[in-house]
């Protein structure tokens, strides 16, 4: 019969892997909106978003609510990496009428107990930070605030007061005590109750109540059958009563009471005793089971019941002890494992390395419960390797460890906000900035004002779209950085076919002569002509020149300025088209016919309207940014002429160069642009484009070190580097569910040495300034799409935007933030929005063979 007992207390390891399993499951149920309200396992948000960090300093009262007493404490925190805390702290006994009692009555007693305990210290009349140690299941809605959902250790207030202040217990991963409980780091973005959570968030799991849904039956015996039923709570925290010590001594209690009665144990004794729920403590459960005074601790707690155990019986009941121990051990490491697992899957990881921290008696008090917790969390979770760390006072002065990084947290969170706020648009700020660009697009426009506005609106001579009937074969060139790609395009019937290649602009060229600039793009024609064998043909050549430039006639534009790194000297002022035919000239390659010069703008534009005839706008969001659109002739009073419309290239890029735009320039925006060529100019594009956002997070970056609020503030000498911070990491950073440990990851080979909570930050940053950029581009597309809607006095005007450029395609939110907020500066307008494929390429070559089908009245100067 006490085999029979024994066998059934022991849970086979494939029936530990099976409950982790339904454990990691239940988990999921708890974390998930759809679900959470089912859920056994409940995953309630703590609102605790970060563990201490050493610099945390100051006074902190403590309230700790506990089975049959209030403890107070006042704790000092040094700043010491906490590693000499002052601690002072009294116990308050509390009556039995108030555990019983309303919940009115408890908190009265609880605010006694704390101004007593204040004046017995002598403490200071201002105000103090105070943490709450709560041990019930709470729903928190803030780190301040929530409300009780259950009660139990002997507890049954009828009236607990919602919104009571309160902190989770443990400050640890793990806790135990009375009854079981943990908690952990989560992914924010996890945890889907709380709302815009990033970083990371303590979830407490509750995890007692796993198994009230039957998941536990093959793990229930008998005796854990009645001490549920014995319970002031039937079929609930039924896994509770499997681990809590509130409930060992019970189950050991109903074993004994089984094996007396089919005379295993106790013969020739009245075992009526045993009847008597908590006659039997866990502590002598503890107790009994040392393996040196076991034996004879057994006996006094059997004889002081009045039984008269033998030799025998005194050893069974120690085995019996020990197997209920062991079970719960066990079982608390199929819960921990589940959680660790957990963890590791949703951080991306092939193995998780993490301290545990872990408090309650069981743990502290028998090396055999922490030898089975230990060895079998390492069976059950093989890929995390855990460190099991005693916590010291996990209640007490982990509360007040809660409560200091709060008040760390909070007035880093004021600092950072205040550093931010001048990134953060308003709606207004939006109307403001879409209404300075559409009175610059006017000033623009008009003849007389045309070198007076920052928005130069310079006509590009191209006036209508193709319509399918284009036919032949094209060259086509495209420079707009630092790489040049030569094409050749054959547009058809079915459709249009292209071969290109890539070639590498050296930084001493694009920062040389004209000469040199130019006899280099002419080689590499040269070089693409001959693999493509086609050295012998005359073939029409459209050049897509991605910079500032004048446009007299469709092949005839004068150099306004370089952007992008460009500094080639001789060119600004002269005409491009000229430059190209002067340097194939000295090449000797006579065989180049070039019909039109265009900007990468009007080739997207062009190249998304072979495929989309609404489209008649084009948005270029890469290394530079601009725009162009089709205006009505009408309004162009730079080219004679009313009749038809004509694509305007906006050059919007230097949108603000005038000062019209100094209000929303912020000190970060100022330092990229002094270490630029071209200081002063080019205003917009560096607020927008990828050339420029890395940089502009990097300065944020550096004054949050500088304020001690990233990194610790400890040195950074690799982010001092310019340009070491790439838009690049912007949009790997900036992934959704992307987890903060591959933020660290990023952040590490930049030699930064991040935290869960620096990675947070510096994802807030990047977050910051994407969405400032795409808040921007939206804000000068909605002055171009109510233009084009009044220009055609439309009620509602449908239009597609052709859109091509890095930072639009491969940043994964700047698409759907300019969207957005285009659609709600501009909700008279459906604007559709395009990606173009090659559009600089093969849009070129398009203004070319609508060029050369004569079926369109090009414009001359």
């Amino acid at each position: 019969q006490v085999q029979r007992a024994l066998l059934a207390l022991t849970v086979p390891l494939e029936t530990l892997q099976a409950v982790k399993g339904r454990m990691l499951q239940a988990m999921c149920q708890g974390l998930s909106r759809q679900t959470h309200a089912q859920a056994n396992v409940r995953m309630l948000p703590t609102y605790i978003c970060s563990t201490p960090d050493g610099t945390e300093k100051g006074d902190v009262l403590v309230v700790e609510l506990c089975q049959s007493h209030i403890r107070t404490l006042w704790v000092t925190l040094l700043g010491d990496g906490n590693q000499s805390p002052q601690v002072m702290y009294k116990i308050f006994d509390m009556p039995g009428d108030i555990t019983q009692g309303k919940g009115e009555a408890l908190f009265d007693f609880i605010a006694q107990c704390v101004r007593q305990f204040l004046a017995g210290i002598n403490s200071p009349q201002n105000r103090l930070p105070l943490g709450f140690v709560f041990p019930f299941s709470c729903r928190q809605t803030r780190l301040d605030k929530v409300s009780g959902t259950a009660v139990s250790q002997g507890y049954s207030c009828g009236h607990l007061l919602p919104g009571t202040s309160a902190v989770g217990r443990g400050g640890g991963p793990v806790l135990e005590s009375n009854g079981s409980a943990i908690c952990f780091m989560a992914e924010g973005q996890q945890v889907e109750m709380v709302e815009e959570t990033s970083g990371q968030m303590c979830v407490n799991t509750e995890w007692g109540c796993f198994g009230d849904d039957g998941t536990l039956s093959d793990v229930l015996t008998p005796y854990d059958q009645h001490v549920d039923q014995e319970s002031s709570n039937p079929g609930e925290k039924r896994f509770e009563k499997l681990v809590g010590s509130l409930y060992l001594g019970e189950i050991v209690r109903h074993v004994l009471i089984a094996l007396a009665a089919e005379k295993a144990l106790f013969v020739g004794s009245s075992v009526a005793v045993l009847r008597t729920k908590d006659v039997l403590k866990t502590q002598q459960v503890l107790e009994i089971m040392n393996s040196e005074e076991g034996m004879a601790e057994a006996r006094r707690a059997l004889e002081a019941l009045g039984l008269r155990p033998s030799e025998r019986d005194c050893c069974r009941v120690q085995q019996i002890c020990r197997a209920v121990v062991s079970r719960a051990a066990a079982l608390c490491a199929v819960g921990l494992a589940a959680i660790l697992s957990h963890m590791c899957q949703s951080r991306e990881l092939e193995q998780l390395v993490v301290n545990v921290g872990v408090g309650g008696e069981l743990y502290r008090g028998y090396a055999r419960f922490r030898g089975i917790l230990q060895s079998m969390t390492g069976l059950l979770a093989p890929n995390c390797r855990a460190t099991l760390l005693p916590s010291v006072d996990g209640t007490g002065q982990g509360a007040a460890m809660v409560t200091a990084v709060a008040l760390r947290l909070a007035a880093q969170r004021s600092e950072v906000d205040r550093l931010l706020a001048p990134l953060r648009l308003s709606h207004a700020d939006l109307e403001r900035i879409q209404a300075l660009m559409r009175r610059e697009m006017e000033l623009g426009l008009g003849g007389e004002s045309n070198a007076k506005p920052s928005v130069r609106m310079l006509p590009t001579y191209v006036r209508g779209m193709p319509d399918g009937t284009e036919r032949g074969e094209f060259l086509a060139l495209d420079l707009g950085d630092t790489n040049f790609q030569v094409l050749v395009v054959r547009v058809a019937q079915d459709g249009i076919r292209m071969a290109s290649e890539i070639y590498v602009i050296p930084t001493a060229v694009m920062q040389g002569t004209g000469e040199a600039l130019f006899d280099h793009i002419i080689e590499c024609i040269m070089d693409f002509q001959l693999k493509q064998d086609l050295m012998d043909q005359v073939l029409p050549l459209s050049f897509t020149f991605s910079f500032p430039c004048q446009q007299l006639g469709l092949d005839k534009a004068v150099l306004l300025s370089w952007t992008k790194g460009f500094s080639a000297s001789g060119c600004v002022g002269q005409d491009v088209v000229q430059l190209l035919r002067e340097a194939a000239q000295r090449k000797q390659h006579l065989r180049l016919k070039v019909v039109a010069l265009v900007n990468d703008t009007v080739g997207t534009m062009m190249s998304c309207g072979y495929d989309d005839p609404k489209c008649e706008i084009s948005l270029i969001v890469g290394t530079g940014t601009n725009a162009c659109y089709m205006e009505e002739m009408q309004n162009v009073g730079t080219v004679e002429g009313d009749q038809g419309r004509m694509c305007i290239n906006m050059e919007w890029g230097a949108f603000g160069d005038n000062g019209c735009l100094d209000d929303i320039f912020t000190h970060f925006d100022r330092l990229v642009d002094e270490k630029t060529i071209n200081a002063g100019k080019q205003r917009f594009e560096k607020l927008i484009s990828g050339t420029y956002l890395g940089e502009i997070v990097r300065h944020i970056l550096l004054v949050l070190v500088e304020k001690q609020l990233l990194f610790r503030g400890k040195p950074c000498p690799k982010l001092q580097t310019r340009d070491i911070f790439q838009t690049k990491f912007l949009s790997t950073i900036e992934i959704d569910g992307l987890a903060l440990q591959q933020v660290q990851a990023i952040l590490q080979d930049l030699e930064l040495q991040a935290s869960f909570e620096d990675s947070a930050l510096v994802r807030e940053v990047c977050q910051t300034v994407s969405l400032r950029a795409a808040q921007l581009c939206a804000a000068g597309l909605a002055a171009v799409v109510e233009k084009i809607r009044e220009n055609r006095d439309l009620a509602q005007l449908a239009i597609t935007v052709g859109v091509d450029g890095t930072l639009y395609k491969m940043h994964p939110r700047f698409s759907q933030h300019l969207q957005q907020i285009l659609r709600d500066l501009a909700p008279n307008c459906t604007v559709t929005f395009l990606q173009s494929e090659n559009g600089s390429g093969k849009g070129a070559a398009l203004v070319a063979a609508v060029a050369c089908r004569g079926a369109e009245p090009w414009g001359q100067p």
